[in-house]
């Protein structure tokens, strides 16, 4: 039998659940359709720029409880081994989406959350309402819908994505691994084809997580020959992968990862988190976006619900002014930064003038960080 609610959001990830947590804090039910039971781990820097904290102690949220690792040091080296080093204006924490991801899950059941674990098949706009068909639940109708299912998924087919049509080449690989590590810092080290991310987390494990061209990687057979081949060029990977256990039988990966431009809207569905733009991995602040995108969409839910937005277009449009005023310079300057990484010249000259001045360094992680989150 088909059920109605008014707000239902796809996917408990990050976004998805630091929705319904404002949804809930705010006197909203909310239901959530996530396909994946929990805790599981997932391909991500795992570091969160404090520019959010305001806002999770907003709601409620204390991640003293689990542990996190402190960090306001920032290093990043070329291929060749010459290396920068700079200081976070902001600073931020490590901690894992194993951890993180679960800790929200548990508090958004708590909270009253109704979540149901299935996979959303289909998706039907009319008459101001969703009829939303999942595999093994009856449909639900929804008065709102709220797209937080990831970077790709077979429900960007359905809503004929444009993004989900072009071949991406990226792969991303990652691991947590025993070993010694600043607690204190985040490394960014560049390797042909990609670059590598490496920081603690919480247990004093230490998260690596890199990003490779595909056309690179598939010249190997194996992860452990790319790495051995490609990622050791580089003195300083050698060096932590050379001192470091792996705590995984087997690196997490996952391909086809897009840096396309994103709509923000797909048939009235409202998009966050990585869903709705991904900025690239090494700019560091992947989860901090889509914390922030979570609060602008569930603000901006909450104020048409209560009747301060009289209609569903201008909902979207306060939504997507919102999202591309908060977002879309730090995810253009985070593509320009990528394509220069990528080319061995443009590194070198790149490396040459932030040796020279190296407060550009410190402007450039500002390029792809906000400030921070007043609630």
């Amino acid at each position: 039998m088909e059920s109605k609610i008014e707000v239902l959001i796809i996917g408990a990830g990050l976004s998805g659940l630091t929705a319904a947590l404002h949804f809930l804090k705010s006197g909203f039910p909310v239901t959530m359709v996530e396909k994946s039971s929990y805790p599981h781990h997932k391909v991500c820097g795992e570091y969160l720029s404090n520019e959010v904290i305001p806002y999770l102690e907003w709601l409620g949220i204390d991640l003293n409880l689990l542990s996190p690792v402190s960090i306001d040091k920032f290093q990043f080296s070329t291929n060749d081994g010459q290396l920068l080093q700079a200081t976070l204006p902001l600073g931020g924490l490590g901690i894992s989406r194993y951890a993180l991801d679960h800790f929200l899950f548990q508090e958004a059941i708590a909270r009253g959350c109704h979540i149901i674990q299935d996979t959303v098949v289909d998706l039907i706009f009319n008459e101001d309402l969703f009829l939303v068909k999942m595999a093994n639940h009856d449909p639900i109708t929804a008065k709102i819908v709220i797209g937080a299912y990831g970077k790709r998924d077979g429900l960007d087919q359905k809503l004929s994505r444009s993004f989900i049509q072009k071949k991406s080449p990226w792969l991303a690989i990652k691991a947590h691994y025993d070993g010694s590590f600043p607690d204190d810092l985040v490394g960014l080290h560049n390797f042909e084809g990609g670059y590598c991310g490496v920081s603690k987390v919480e247990k004093d494990r230490i998260n690596i997580c890199y990003l490779v061209d595909y056309a690179t990687f598939k010249k190997y057979k194996s992860i452990p020959e790319h790495r051995l081949q490609v990622l050791y060029k580089n003195p300083h990977l050698r060096r932590i992968f050379e001192t470091s256990k792996p705590l995984f039988d087997q690196p997490l990966t996952i391909g086809q990862i897009s840096f396309e431009k994103k709509t923000v809207i797909e048939n009235h569905v409202l998009m966050i988190g990585d869903t709705a733009g991904l900025i690239h991995p090494f700019c560091g602040n992947g989860m901090a976006m889509a914390i922030h995108s979570a609060k602008i969409c569930a603000s901006s839910v909450i104020a048409y619900l209560e009747g301060g937005l009289l209609s569903r277009s201008k909902l979207e449009k306060q939504y997507r002014t919102s999202w591309n005023q908060n977002f879309l310079s730090r995810i253009t300057a985070g593509k320009i930064m990528s394509g220069i990484l990528r080319k061995k010249q443009l590194t070198s000259k790149f490396m040459r003038i932030l040796i020279k001045y190296p407060f550009l360094l410190s402007m450039m992680i500002k390029q792809t960080h906000g400030k921070p989150i007043i609630p």
